[in-house]
């Protein structure tokens, strides 16, 4: 009996990742005028982002269904499964991968409300790997990742908010700042929800709230920290190379925000992930 690891597509982690980390992705949606693609697999990050910029009406995604779920958990039924998936405040993917459990009689399936999204939600998936092969059952992995996800800090800088606004995902309120020239909207992940906590103006300002913020929630070194983009990978990796320097990070990943989490970012965000040091 082996363990399988299960997540979404918003957990952004590159194929060739998730090959090397031997886990699985069920894909979200992306909903364009011209017909829906599934995250990752009929629209590639690239396509997407050429596609987004081309197109008058924003696209809109769409969660998995329970029926994809089965699909996937009915593949070899005598393994266990550690399903990890974006926040149920922020979509009802989990809540999808739940009636499924239910429908298959919650044989050994473990479920996990990551109460994060894109990279935080691929260090969480990043930890379920590395804890399968120390040996660890679905049971306990699960069981860790409940508790370790409490833990995940998550920061991001964002040109505009006019498409999480667009997108539900924040009140109209609080986008107010996205219409500010030269204004970096702040972002964070609080209990499960996106918040805006504050803007920045520059690029040194943006170091220097990004320290504020680190120096808050100390990072915990013994695990990575992920740095993610939404088709902004120079700004990305100048901002990582001084956040490592800054914060001497000797472990860390780069990864590109895909279809669904691009859709509501939009274009130019980029920002920050890690586990944070226990208090």
């Amino acid at each position: 009996m082996g363990v399988r690891i299960i997540t979404d597509s918003t957990c952004d982690l590159d194929f060739k990742t998730q090959q090397e980390l031997n886990i699985e992705v069920i894909p979200l949606s992306v909903i364009f005028e011209d017909g829906i693609y599934r995250d990752g697999v009929e629209i590639s990050k690239e396509a997407f982002y050429e596609k987004q910029a081309s197109v008058k009406v924003l696209p809109k995604t769409a969660q998995a269904n329970p029926a994809e779920f089965c699909d996937v958990f009915e593949e070899n039924r005598e393994d266990e499964i550690v399903g990890i998936f974006l926040s149920s405040k922020l979509s009802g993917t989990f809540q999808s991968a739940c009636i499924a459990r239910e429908m298959l009689d919650g044989r050994q399936i473990h479920l996990v409300d990551s109460l994060n999204v894109t990279v935080g939600l691929g260090l969480l998936v990043r930890q379920a790997a590395a804890m399968r092969e120390q040996g660890l059952s679905a049971r306990e992995i699960a069981a860790r990742i409940e508790s370790l996800k409490r833990r995940v800090r998550f920061v991001a800088f964002v040109n505009t908010l006019k498409y999480l606004k667009m997108g539900g995902r924040i009140p109209a309120s609080t986008a107010v700042f996205g219409t500010m020239l030269g204004i970096s909207p702040v972002v964070s992940i609080e209990n499960g929800k996106l918040e805006s906590i504050g803007k920045v103006k520059g690029k040194q300002k943006i170091l220097e709230f990004t320290t504020s913020f680190v120096n808050h929630h100390l990072i915990d070194y013994q695990y990575p920290v992920a740095f993610a983009h939404s088709h902004a990978l120079e700004t990305a990796a100048a901002y990582r190379e001084k956040c490592c320097r800054a914060f001497h990070i000797e472990n860390s990943v780069l990864d590109e925000l895909g279809a669904v989490l691009g859709t509501h970012a939009g274009p130019g965000c980029y920002g920050m992930a890690y586990i944070e040091r226990m208090k």
